[in-house]
């Protein structure tokens, strides 16, 4: 079954209980909420291990629970109108950019680590060829500093 769909199921699921009065995104995005924390909670206690391969029981209740979190986040989308497919798509091409594989690989950081991570200390010595336009700016002659004088003069 395609995402449309299921879009179209779950609208008229919603409406024969009148229940499209409740949906609204504030409320729907909550209830996602919840069933992402249903969810986490059959792993809560799981090693590495027994989370990649729970028991069939567990197995179950948590297939249940990826449903419920895809129920609520296809119905929230529905209602705002987002295309599920194509923010994915376009997600995926910003997470490339903010991610390079060369800068990222093996390393699980927020991307502004990385930009973090490529900066000298704060307090590092500044060499001459690392010095920006604005710190070149301060030093000349002309400068007005915070106190209203200039260097120059």
């Amino acid at each position: 079954m395609n995402e449309e769909a299921i879009k179209q199921q779950l609208r008229a699921f919603a409406a024969v209980r009148d229940w499209e009065q409740f949906h609204s995104p504030k409320n729907l995005a909550m209830a996602l909420s919840v069933e992402v924390a249903e969810l986490l909670e059959h792993f809560q206690w799981m090693t590495e291990a027994q989370s990649r391969a729970p028991e069939a029981e567990t197995l179950a209740a948590i297939r249940d629970e990826v449903a419920d979190v895809q129920i609520y986040l296809l119905r929230l989308a529905d209602q705002l109108g987002i295309d599920i497919a194509c923010a994915v798509q376009a997600k995926i091409v910003r997470n490339d950019q903010k991610y390079p594989a060369d800068r990222v690989r093996g390393r699980a950081l927020k991307y502004t680590a990385y930009a973090a991570a490529d900066q000298p200390p704060a307090d590092a010595p500044v060499m001459h060829s690392e010095r920006t336009d604005r710190q070149r700016s301060t030093d000349s002659p002309d400068h007005e500093h915070d106190d209203g004088s200039t260097r120059g003069q």
